[in-house]
């Protein structure tokens, strides 16, 4: 590969969409960017097994309509049996990638063990570059170091930068007796390690197993109580707005549509009825997404970046609720302008912005515009939705 490509979120719309969308159009990005780039950059991480005959092409199809990173996962989506298989594939198939120098997505690879790293770099070779960094699975204090150790090793024999995102799911962080020492021996670990380090990914599904727990598709992962506990706790060490936090992102959403529904759909008429889209609300409750949006919408709420998805038709979802609205860019805007204090009325005449309280979140909403834009005023999430879909 040669120089790093840019790549952009929303590149895949037509000019005259972008244009109809958007007042501050996303920029771009490359895999050189800082972590605080490339984490916001993550949107919708789409995971793909290792065992699929054609993910190269399967990846290059899928950035065509948006996708913007993707984890090829030689653990959980792997059979025992099939590891080693899979290990070759992925190694053959990401080297196709890399020779059709393609602009992204970011690619990650979750390995099982740190030898894994060892011999997925060494098969590379010179096609390293293509590969941003590995998800590390299960990742605690005493089964962390050996994994960072090995991307650290084939970071500097190579010279690429290899980034990391390790996987919070281990049962030790779901019981609540061991969840703070455990939390806190993670947090002073990936301190030593803060370059390598991308962002923190929370493992819901394996969380939930301990307790022999699925959420269901009508429920979102804040409902299932000892989870959510979890999620807050990670939050709470991991999420601090002094300077030694980190990325979390969202954890997995892992259905795809059904014909039979329980519950009442989550989304309002209102808003597709104004914007002339009652078939796109149709559509979404058909494919069991407004699950999945009620759910990311949580995730924001709760300091969580981007989601973890594992169908392509999660995406456009989970990058339409990423673009920041206007109302929300201009109260950021109006926080960080006011720099020695006190409180104002949002120019919405709906609500107070204080400075200092405000400040950091009014930070990471102009990140976030920086890489996902931000609406026109009369932009809706259903605009972003239905351009995204249509795409």
């Amino acid at each position: 590969m040669t120089d790093e490509v840019p790549m952009r979120h929303f590149d895949h719309l037509t000019a005259a969409d972008e244009q109809g969308l958007f007042s501050v159009a996303p920029t771009s990005f490359t895999r050189d960017d800082g972590n605080a780039v490339l984490a916001q950059s993550l949107g919708a991480t789409l995971y793909c097994p290792a065992t699929r005959p054609a993910l190269a092409k399967d990846i290059l199809r899928q950035r065509a309509v948006g996708v913007m990173s993707v984890v090829v996962c030689l653990e959980d989506a792997v059979a025992d049996d099939d590891v080693e298989a899979a290990e070759t594939n992925a190694i053959e198939q990401l080297r196709d990638l890399a020779a059709l120098e393609p602009d992204g997505p970011l690619v990650f690879v979750r390995v099982r063990t740190p030898e894994q790293v060892l011999a997925l770099v060494e098969g590379l070779g010179d096609a390293l570059p293509v590969l941003t960094g590995f998800v590390l699975p299960k990742f605690t204090a005493r089964t962390g170091p050996a994994f960072l150790a090995a991307v650290d090793a084939a970071s500097r024999a190579s010279g690429c930068t290899l980034r990391v995102m390790p996987v919070l799911e281990s049962p030790e962080l779901a019981h609540a007796e061991s969840r703070t020492t455990a939390l806190l021996q993670v947090r002073d670990l990936l301190a030593e390690h803060r370059e390598q380090v991308l962002a923190v990914r929370i493992g819901a599904t394996d969380l939930s197993g301990v307790y022999g727990l699925r959420r269901s598709r009508e429920v979102t992962v804040y409902d299932i109580r000892v989870v959510a506990d979890v999620i807050a706790d990670v939050v709470n060490v991991f999420g601090r707005a002094d300077g030694t936090g980190h990325v979390i992102t969202g954890p997995v959403w892992e259905y795809f549509p059904s014909p039979e529904r329980m519950f009442k759909p989550q989304l309002r008429e209102t808003p597709f009825d104004e914007h002339r889209e009652r078939s796109l609300r149709a559509r979404l409750i058909a494919r069991d997404l407004d699950g999945l949006i009620r759910e990311v919408v949580l995730d924001r709420a709760n300091g969580l970046v981007g989601k973890t998805v594992v169908h392509p038709s999660h995406v456009a979802a989970v990058h339409a609720l990423s673009v920041v609205p206007s109302e929300e860019y201009q109260d950021a805007l109006d926080v960080l302008g006011r720099t020695s204090g006190g409180v104002a009325a949002s120019v919405y005449r709906n609500k107070m912005n204080e400075s200092r309280p405000h400040a950091a979140w009014a930070a990471r909403i102009v990140e976030r515009a920086r890489v996902f834009g931000v609406a026109h005023p009369d932009t809706s999430f259903v605009d972003l939705l239905s351009a995204g879909l249509a795409a």
